[in-house]
């Protein structure tokens, strides 16, 4: 069955940074558009980053935009997603996606920017 495994998150000060990991399993990575998006508590769920498969494109919210960068790495199966200058406003629960017909979920890690 389809596996994504979140991991990275963390307590950071703010101007700090981290990188997010996304492990996927029993899916044929390269042909998956994948997504992370982020929840903070009381707030809609955001689209982050998205980048593409076999041809990828890229793209980020205007919230993260300068400051994320979303990746990936076909031989592992794993996406990843660069936080630099994280603010408070950042905190939140990230989850990546798997998306083709469907979408797949991971269970998400924690990111918590506080001093």
């Amino acid at each position: 069955q389809v596996q994504l495994v979140e991991s990275g998150g963390g307590l950071v000060q703010p101007g700090g940074s981290l990188r997010l990991s996304c492990v996927a399993s029993g899916i044929t990575f390269i042909g998956y558009t994948m997504i992370w998006y982020r929840q903070a508590t009381g707030k809609e769920r955001e689209q982050v980053a998205i980048i593409t498969g076999y041809t990828p494109s890229i793209g980020y919210s205007n919230s993260v935009k300068g400051r994320f960068t979303i990746s990936r790495d076909n031989d592992k199966n794993t996406v990843y997603l660069d936080m630099n200058n994280l603010k408070p406003e950042d905190t939140a629960v990230y989850y990546c996606t798997a998306k083709l017909l469907e979408e797949h979920w991971g269970r998400g890690t924690q990111v918590t920017v506080s001093s």
